[in-house]
C-alpha cells in the first residue's frame, strides 16, 4: 500500500519561505517514485497549486503561484518538494500530497490522484 507523508508545514511571516516534503514509501516490487506523478492541493477544496508529471514529465503551477512556488523530485529519496517562497496570508491552508501512477502529463484535479497524505499546515501572518 502506498504511502504518502507531507512535512514542513509551518508559521511565517509574509515574504518567508517554507519548504513542504512529500515522502512517498511503500511502493511495490520493480516500481520507483519515478513512476508516479506528484500533485499539491490545498485547502478544503483541495484547490490544485502544483504538480510534476512522471517519468521526466514537466510540471504545472496555479497562476496565482507561479514564480513563488517550485516543485521538484529526488527520486533517490523518494521525495518530492514544494519550495514556497514571497509568501501571502492567502496562501495560509492545509496543503496536501497526492500520487497517482503513470501520470507524464500531470493535472491539478483532485479525482486524477490516488493516494493521499494528511496535510501539513501553512500559516502566513504577519
Amino acid at each position: 500500500q502506498l504511502r504518502v507523508v507531507e512535512s514542513g508545514g509551518g508559521l511565517v511571516q509574509p515574504g518567508g519561505s517554507l519548504r513542504l516534503s512529500c515522502a512517498i514509501s511503500g511502493f511495490t516490487s520493480g516500481v520507483t517514485l519515478d513512476y508516479y506523478a506528484i500533485g499539491w492541493f490545498r485547502g478544503e477544496a483541495r484547490e490544485g497549486i502544483s504538480c510534476i508529471g512522471s517519468s521526466g514529465g514537466s510540471a504545472n503551477y496555479l497562476d496565482s503561484v507561479k514564480g513563488r512556488f517550485t516543485i521538484s523530485r529526488d527520486n533517490d529519496k523518494n521525495t518530492v518538494y514544494l519550495q514556497m517562497d514571497s509568501l501571502k496570508p492567502e496562501d495560509t491552508a492545509t496543503y496536501y500530497c497526492a500520487a497517482v501512477r503513470a501520470y507524464p502529463q500531470c493535472a491539478m484535479r483532485t479525482y486524477n490522484y490516488d493516494h493521499w497524505g494528511q496535510g501539513t499546515q501553512v500559516s502566513v501572518s504577519a
